[in-house]
């Protein structure tokens, strides 16, 4: 009895291997065996369940995918990938709020790849992690050397200040959009410093005037770094950081999406 077609896809790695690299193009057993890093007699079972199934077909040597089985692997390369960004930390996405995320992104939300979940062991958010505010984070380096610098933030931190004049004494030009609160925190305790931030024709500071219910994220040409709140509304200190490039162009349509609602801040 054959096996159902779900099973032969995804109950075997290597089955699953197999396909994906016949996708590319069609391939002799020796090219299947190297890259595989199998041997013919582990290999060769696989393949004949793949044939008996009409997936794969052959021609003395050479295999390649079926119609049937281009039409298949086409369908789950794509649900593949959004796998692979999972299984980064099944535990992070699926403890994290994730409904700010509009409709039509979050469709595309699984083309973060090659993500990494960092958590900085702080114990406050306030507390200078290295990997988020230090001299030694790649994210913070690069957006000093950056042409532009973008970021959505529901929170204040003091090193904000710091952060901004450096970035404007290396011209990067810097787009900030923030929640009402964190603009009264500015007038109300830091004003004297903003003054002169936002004198600058490279700073652009904007309010959203809904609730941003995430941490922050921001983005240059390098990086995206992405704090997101869980479920219950809390901040663990774990964030994402990726350097994909179909990544930053998500940031920045999340960052438009955002931006279309925002007003500009003129004078603090």
């Amino acid at each position: 009895m054959k096996k159902a077609l779900i099973d032969v896809l995804f109950a075997s790695d290597q089955r699953k291997e197999v396909l994906l690299l016949l996708q590319e193009e069609p391939k002799e057993t020796e090219n299947l065996l190297t890259s595989l890093k199998t041997t013919r007699n582990e290999l060769l079972p696989q393949i004949k369940l793949l044939e008996k199934h009409h997936l794969v077909s052959h021609y003395e040597d050479t295999y390649e995918l079926t119609a049937i089985g281009k039409v298949i692997v086409d369908e789950i390369v794509p649900l593949l990938e959004k796998i692979d960004v999972l299984d980064t930390d099944i535990d992070y996405w699926g403890t994290r709020k994730l409904d700010f995320i509009p409709p039509h992104l979050f469709k595309s939300l699984l083309e973060l790849k090659e993500c990494q979940i960092i958590n900085p062991y702080t114990q406050s958010i306030y507390a200078r992690p290295l990997e988020i505010y230090g001299t030694d984070d790649k994210f913070q380096e690069t957006s000093k050397n950056c042409n532009n610098f973008y970021a959505v933030s529901a929170f204040f931190h003091p090193n904000f200040i710091n952060m901004f004049t450096e970035m404007l004494h290396g011209k990067v030009k810097i787009n900030v959009i923030v929640t009402a609160n964190v603009v009264d925190i500015i007038r109300n305790q830091y004003q004297a410093e903003y003054i002169e931030i936002i004198k600058s024709k490279l700073f652009n500071l904007f309010v959203y005037p809904k609730k941003i219910d995430f941490v922050s994220f921001a983005y240059n040409e390098y990086y995206l770094l992405m704090r997101l709140l869980t479920n219950e509304g809390n901040y663990d200190y774990k964030y994402i950081l990726s350097s994909n490039q179909s990544t930053l162009e998500w940031g920045k349509e999340l960052f438009g999406y955002y931006l279309k609602d925002s007003v500009p801040v003129a004078r603090i």
